[in-house]
């Protein structure tokens, strides 16, 4: 019986020395979101507005030098793309700023430009979180390769400082306000992947396009004859990926009336066609 006791604190001190050795070789890692590299591009986007930046294309990687997210500011140069999405391989695969090889090479060492996938370019600069890389930012196309590494600390710093995002709380005298004249009560100017319209209507419109924007519609008060669908006649670029036409020929008429809702997704013509009296309804904007 002894022996067996034996045996058994034996058996169960290996178990644990098994546990300890495995533990040891497994590290707990973290990982960037496609939410945190929206974050990223969120925060780079906020710091060029602020400073009138004149463009810039923002690309950010995982910690495999993977592309997460890519956005360009308008107005910034195709070839920026491909150059932002260098920046940011490099930084995250040698875990330094691209500045400091930019900085070698000037000093002499152009052997480094031989490397592979390597593009010593002021303006990547690695992801961190609670001391572990988790991925990279690289902007180009900025007014100067200083603003270029501006934009990317600027959302490199918007994901260590993210904070949940909080509660919004809208009263009903401002949304009243709102319908009264038509408003937007939600921008998305914080990153959020949507916008909310207190939207009025006592004319026709135009036809819309949103390349980017899925509407979803609640009508509230009034009626109305919507067409979604067909070509829109006539369009023309009214901001980037918005098109505004004159009427659209064919699509599908629908008459709307309070309590209706209409999703119309992204890229689809849509047109107010006819408006009887006031017409009143939300929009939520879904990017």
């Amino acid at each position: 019986m002894r022996s067996i006791f034996k045996f058994s604190l034996t058996a169960f001190a290996a178990l644990l020395l098994f546990v300890a050795v495995t533990n040891a070789q497994i590290a707990d890692k973290k990982s960037l979101t496609l939410e945190g590299a929206r974050t990223v591009i969120a925060g780079a986007k906020q710091y060029a507005a602020a400073n009138k930046a004149p463009g810039g294309v923002i690309a950010v990687v995982d910690d495999g030098g993977n592309l997460v997210a890519l956005e360009r500011i308008d107005g910034t140069f195709l070839a920026g793309a491909n150059i932002s999405v260098g920046k940011a391989k490099t930084a995250v695969m040698f875990k330094r700023p691209t500045k400091f090889f930019e900085e070698i090479i000037k000093n002499g060492r152009t052997a480094m430009v031989a490397l592979p996938d390597f593009t010593p370019l002021q303006g990547g600069v690695p992801i961190t979180v609670d001391g572990q890389i988790v991925g990279g930012v690289g902007v180009s196309g900025a007014a100067s390769a200083v603003q270029d590494e501006e934009l990317a600390l600027a959302g490199a710093a918007a994901l260590t400082d993210h904070k949940t995002t909080p509660v919004k709380f809208i009263d009903a005298k401002t949304v009243a306000d709102g319908f009264a004249k038509g408003s937007v009560l939600e921008d998305g100017s914080n990153g959020e992947n949507y916008m909310v319209h207190a939207s009025r209507r006592e004319k026709p419109g135009m036809s819309e396009v949103h390349e980017l924007d899925t509407d979803i519609i609640y009508v509230l008060d009034g009626t109305a004859t919507f067409v979604t669908g067909g070509t829109s006649v006539d369009p023309k670029m009214v901001a980037a990926n918005e098109f505004r036409g004159t009427m659209i020929d064919g699509g599908e008429t629908r008459q709307l009336k309070k309590g209706d809702v209409v999703i119309v997704p992204k890229g689809t013509p849509h047109w107010f066609k006819q408006v009887d009296g006031a017409f009143l309804y939300y929009v939520v904007k879904v990017r």
